[in-house]
């Protein structure tokens, strides 16, 4: 076991693997506040990645209804049942991570779907929790009665439990960027990678006989361009680029600023312990007592910090630049009304306004003698 630091946890854990930061990691943020599970993403990544034989059930990226919602079935409650209740003291928690949970024998608390588990990837889709009367209006946060949408990809966690569970080191972690590869060379098909992940982004081709996942677009990213679920969402809910490490934030950098500066993202169940990089903007109207479940301890401040957004120029320019470009932006800066995002070299690649213009049409055209308005 090796001692490394988790910041989303506050606090040194036990890490069955030897590992380092990379030298630079790629991370999103992920707004669920405007994704309507229109499944773009999803069609998106699937035929480009997982059209071939054997990868009929796969989906590297999908969108679940929340609460009830699962892909597999079941898997972030199979996780809080192993894990147990939540606990945290202010921003360190006190309980015990995958690893340090493990049973004895065994590098990570982990379970292995069923097959039946992957079938129905859009169950309990729109399914709300609670009731409404007929004529019943919903007039404050957070709601009674509520869903909400749950986009997931693989996380290329800073500590991977599907790295340290492979007895092969089939799946590695790329020191140049952080993603997260399956060497299929190299692969047996043992499965320990698809039991150990938490978040069951690792899925197993019985075809080939090799596990498979989100690769994040390596090729892309190369190339200095976003991933594909990113470039695809028409709700531009995404953002992805590099996240610093943890004792060298950089406020203009996307992803230190909303994760770290304005702390409006939020790692997905981080008491895991796999430090994931894939970070959420919770939903306002879903119920406190499940957020904090979900996201940890600083969900009441990442809410507030979303609801003031209209008060706060750099992180609406920054809200404003998701979705504007295909590049990836390792900075951005907001000056007066425009919200102007960078390339590595410091160029411009795009500038937004943080307002949309308004024009009001006039109700008749002295010009054409023609009314503008509908006068019936």
């Amino acid at each position: 076991m090796a001692e490394v630091f988790n910041w989303q946890l506050g606090r040194e854990m036990q890490y069955p693997f030897q590992a380092e930061r990379p030298q630079r990691q790629i991370a999103w943020v992920f707004d669920t506040n405007k994704c309507i599970a229109c499944q773009t993403c999803t069609v998106a990544c699937k035929s480009t990645w997982t059209s071939g034989t054997g990868q009929e059930y796969m989906l590297w990226n999908n969108v679940e209804t929340k609460p009830y919602g699962f892909f597999p079935q079941g898997w972030d409650v199979q996780l809080l049942d192993r894990l147990g209740v939540v606990q945290w003291d202010g921003q360190t928690y006190e309980g015990q991570t995958v690893f340090e949970s493990a049973p004895t024998g065994e590098r990570v608390n982990g379970w292995l779907p069923m097959a039946e588990d992957w079938a129905h990837p859009n169950v309990g889709e729109d399914e709300p929790a609670g009731a409404v009367e007929r004529g019943t209006y919903i007039d404050r946060l957070p709601h009674d009665t509520w869903f909400s949408y749950l986009a997931r990809i693989c996380n290329h966690c800073t500590y991977p439990a599907c790295v340290a569970a492979c007895p092969r080191q089939a799946i590695y972690k790329r020191p140049e960027d952080g993603i997260v590869l399956v060497d299929q060379a190299r692969c047996r098909g043992y499965q320990e990678c698809v039991a150990a992940c938490p978040y069951k982004k690792v899925m197993y081709n019985n075809e080939t006989r090799v596990s498979e996942k989100c690769i994040a677009c390596f090729p892309k990213i190369e190339q200095g361009y976003q991933p594909q679920c990113v470039t695809t969402c028409i709700g531009r809910i995404r953002i992805a680029s590099f996240i610093s490490k943890p004792d060298e934030v950089d406020p203009k950098k996307p992803i230190d600023f909303l994760v770290k500066v304005r702390k409006v993202a939020l790692p997905l169940y981080p008491q895991a312990g796999t430090e994931p990089n894939v970070y959420y903007i919770p939903p306002i109207h879903a119920p406190r007592e499940y957020l904090h479940q979900m996201f940890g301890p600083g969900v009441d401040e990442a809410v507030e910090t979303y609801q003031n957004i209209k008060n706060d120029p750099e992180l609406l320019g920054l809200m404003m630049l998701f979705g504007s470009t295909e590049r990836i932006m390792h900075s951005f800066s907001v000056e007066g009304e425009i919200a102007t995002g960078f390339d590595e070299q410091g160029e411009e690649l795009v500038s937004v306004p943080l307002r949309e213009p308004t024009f009001i049409r006039e109700f008749f055209d002295d010009v054409h003698q023609a009314y503008l308005h509908n006068i019936t």
